[in-house]
């Protein structure tokens, strides 16, 4: 068995090709795709966040909305970059947001992606610490974040309140209990997922990681859930930590499937990114017997516990539900993930 999910970038764009032509058409669809995907028996809808683009921002008030709409699908984050964040603020938010959904939140952090301005961080009031990278404040972010949602008090109460305050230090409310397990780090190289396991985080890896020997996209994510595991072990945690990795996958079962992807595919690709060379997984496209031979091959897949299928959601609804259910349908039996 093998969780498998959705993660929508959250794309929008006036064009009258596109069926997302606003961020309100994004929210709704969004939250109306969950619904679909519970239906369906998916496992989880995801969201990827932007900031200064059309696309999802802050996913707080979105995967509350999610939450109150569904009643089992996983909803998480893919990821949150926590350069942006303040921890304790994003601390209540998620406490809010978990609570609403009854613990079913799963957030993935992270230092984040390029972003669409420079900077960006900076216009949110956040710099680095005097010797500090931006990657090193983003977690130190996380640190604070992952610290805090633990429920212990920190804060001295005020003597005279407003409302009167249970015994000892206080802690930031609402508390929600088992958060701090389904918290995830989206790690683009071997050190960094080394480091989430060693704080506690389950590992997000996404189709881009940070080429470290030439190997194929897969063999080399495959090498990076191992160390993730290793690291996991040392570090003598009471629970297993779990692992998603993400794929652009279109099972071919229609002629407007073929008309979309049949182009699709191809091979992995290499390049510089953010001034590091990095690997790019391929996409799938093919009719499923032939998509099920090519999936049975991808190392990282099989090592991973949860498969997000990131899907074109300017597309619309309907027809991400229908990606979504080819997959669960005629493909995931084939390979025992179902």
């Amino acid at each position: 068995m093998k969780k498998i999910g959705f993660l929508s970038f959250g794309h929008w764009n006036p064009s009258p090709q596109s069926g997302t032509r606003s961020a309100a058409d994004v929210l709704h669809q969004t939250i109306d795709l969950a619904v679909a995907a519970e239906e369906l028996g998916a496992d989880g809808a995801y969201v990827r966040v932007h900031h200064f683009a059309q696309q999802l921002g802050s996913p707080f008030p979105l995967l509350a909305a999610m939450g109150a709409k569904t009643k089992t699908i996983e909803l998480g984050t893919g990821v949150i970059d926590m350069r942006y964040e303040n921890p304790l603020y994003m601390a209540e938010d998620a406490g809010s947001a978990d609570l609403i959904s009854g613990g079913r939140l799963q957030l993935g952090i992270s230092r984040g992606s390029p972003e669409q301005v420079i900077d960006g961080w900076r216009h949110f009031g956040y710099a680095p610490a005097p010797g500090e990278t931006d990657a090193d404040m983003a977690r130190r972010h996380a640190e604070v974040f992952l610290d805090v949602i633990e429920g212990k008090g920190f804060a001295q109460p005020n003597p005279r309140p407003m409302f009167p305050n249970p015994p000892g230090l206080l802690r930031l409310e609402p508390y929600s209990a088992g958060l701090r397990d389904r918290i995830w780090w989206g790690a683009a190289s071997n050190a960094t997922a080394e480091w989430a396991a060693r704080m506690g985080m389950n590992l997000q890896s996404s189709t881009l990681k940070v080429d470290e020997n030439g190997k194929p996209f897969h063999v080399q994510q495959a090498e990076q859930i191992r160390a993730y595991r290793e690291a996991w072990k040392d570090a003598g945690h009471a629970r297993e930590g779990r692992v998603s990795v993400s794929r652009s996958i279109f099972a071919l079962v229609n002629d407007q499937d073929r008309m979309y992807f049949g182009r699709q595919g191809g091979q992995d690709q290499f390049g510089v990114i953010d001034q590091y060379r990095a690997v790019f997984g391929r996409s799938y496209a093919d009719e499923p017997d032939r998509l099920i031979e090519q999936l049975r091959q991808d190392e990282a897949i099989a090592e991973a516990d949860t498969l997000l299928l990131t899907v074109p959601n300017q597309l619309g609804v309907d027809y991400n539900a229908h990606l979504i259910g080819s997959i669960l349908t005629h493909v995931a039996p084939g390979l025992g993930w179902r």
